[in-house]
């Protein structure tokens, strides 16, 4: 029988985490664009490995932001490589406030959720 955990708040130790599983998936996409080019355009590559990072600590700490923010940085990432293979053309400008609105609504959401399991 498997136990359900519910999501909780984000700490120094989940948000070290999610920095390290981050800056090594950043390094391993690097070298992976030494063969494929697309993923030499730095955003792109810096959006999924921040994706890869939030579903690692969504696994492990069970982070409520992560839920939103690993989907949104996945999205925008392939929109990015997208782009840069020719297949899509778009204004980069458009793309970061979904991408900081996003952050800031998936931290507020847990700050209130948080706030609500603490009274």
């Amino acid at each position: 029988m498997t136990q359900r955990t519910e999501p909780c708040c984000s700490s120094p130790a989940t948000l070290c985490y999610w920095l390290i599983v981050s800056v090594l998936a950043w390094a391993v996409l690097s070298l992976a664009a030494i063969y494929w080019h697309p993923l030499r355009k730095a955003w792109a590559a810096c959006l999924l490995a921040m994706a890869i990072g939030c579903f690692a600590n969504w696994i492990k700490n069970h982070s409520l932001h992560c839920v939103i923010t690993g989907p949104l940085f996945l999205v925008a990432g392939v929109v990015f490589l997208l782009s840069g293979v020719g297949y899509i053309r778009f204004n980069a400008l458009w793309v970061w406030p979904f991408v900081l609105a996003g952050v800031g609504i998936a931290f507020l959401l847990e700050w209130l959720c948080a706030k609500r399991s603490a009274s």
